[in-house]
């Protein structure tokens, strides 16, 4: 097999009259921000241990600054985060009014202001739908992209973030644990989130010749530890009719027991009565072809007859340094748990055998365990 990873990352390579500067003048980095420095499973290892960093500077970030600014986001979002206290981080989403997902945020507080650590595509829109919904509130909305860069690491940063209002910009991602008034579908013994230690750091985007001085890791190291930590991505695994019970983002992102924002009724009714529609599963990939499939291939897998069927599609891929190949895929919620799965790499045209591990389980959602009511006219014996 070879150990040449298949990107599936979008990023474009640097253009050859462009001279490059940062992370992308490092030696071998190939890619803006880089997807690897010519060694992705070793950059993978030292990303693992927390001794290199990973250049997100194409990421967004957003401000809101004011006296509202927690209970605002508080009443629109999922999250529990009107006491966000300062330094402190948590995550959010904004849900359509059918309860499907449409942003992420990434949330840090530093007291003045609450900053929103976006993915590169999600801040216009995010921006304009906020501004529309201040009405008499006292929030001001800023896009600071061109101000502060976003740099990636699993270790304690030898890095200082940025601070302009004396509070660190250091977001930890919560999915590590279940935070409160969360929920997880997982039924495992030990989450791989557990050693799932990642964080963002907000630096002046003036310092980011200094920040490329550190050991660095590509993007695509980056999404190979983050998909063996079952970790969803808006770019990735989310689509126009994603619900948060799918990827298991009760977990982190939700607090079931807040009041009223736009979505809620659909994360209760199915998490209290009802079952996601689809579920997100980890493939361990058969490796003997040597490629990887790419996002929005095909999985397969048989119907009652035996006769094949589509029950998914993969949302994103990589070869681990320890796994190998693996894929997340969200497939249909009645897709039998021990089905061999096959998956279709259109672009290579092959199919890849895969084994499915849970994430999300076939049975998730109906927690209120409400008993059933004998039915009207039903003859009791």
């Amino acid at each position: 097999m070879s150990t040449d990873p298949v990107s599936t990352d979008t990023n474009d390579v640097v253009p050859s009259d462009v001279a490059p500067s940062g992370f992308g003048a490092k030696p071998g980095a190939i890619g803006t921000p880089p997807q690897h420095y010519g060694n992705p499973l070793g950059e993978q290892r030292a990303l693992a241990l927390g001794t290199a960093v990973v250049d997100l500077s194409d990421r967004s970030v957003l401000t809101v600054t004011g006296p509202d600014r927690l209970t605002w986001i508080d009443s629109l979002t999922s999250q529990s985060v009107a006491r966000l206290q300062p330094g402190e981080s948590a995550e959010t989403l904004l849900l359509d009014p059918t309860g499907r997902l449409e942003h992420v945020m990434r949330l840090i507080d530093d007291g003045i202001s609450t900053w929103i650590l976006l993915e590169a595509d999600a801040a216009p829109a995010l921006h304009t739908w906020l501004d529309r919904m201040r009405f008499m509130l006292r929030v001001e909305i800023a896009d600071r992209s061109d101000d502060y860069a976003t740099i990636g690491t699993l270790g304690t940063p030898t890095l200082e973030p940025a601070a302009p209002n004396g509070v660190p910009l250091a977001w930890r991602d919560p999915w590590t644990t279940v935070v409160t008034g969360g929920h997880q579908y997982a039924r495992v013994a030990e989450h791989p989130a557990a050693e799932w230690t990642y964080m963002e750091l907000l630096i002046e985007r003036s310092r980011l010749d200094d920040a490329a001085a550190l050991p660095a890791a590509g993007t695509l190291a980056l999404e190979a530890l983050r998909i063996a930590a079952w970790r969803p991505r808006r770019t990735t695994e989310v689509d126009e009719r994603t619900i948060p019970h799918e990827l298991d983002w009760l977990r982190s992102a939700v607090h079931l027991n807040k009041g009223c924002y736009r979505g809620q009724e659909t994360i209760a009714k199915v998490h209290n009565l009802g079952h996601p529609p689809r579920r997100l599963v980890l493939l361990h990939l058969d490796g003997s072809e040597g490629v990887l499939p790419a996002h929005g291939d095909i999985v397969t897998g048989v119907d009652k007859l035996g006769e094949p069927r589509e029950v998914g599609q993969i949302t994103s891929s990589a070869l681990h340094y320890e796994l190998g190949p693996i894929a997340l895929a969200v497939v249909k919620r009645t897709t039998d748990a021990t089905d061999d799965l096959v998956v279709t790499a259109a672009e290579h045209g092959v199919a890849i055998a895969a084994a499915q591990e849970i994430i999300v389980p076939t049975d998730a959602g109906a927690e209120a365990d409400i008993p059933r009511l004998p039915r009207l006219g039903a003859v009791r014996r």
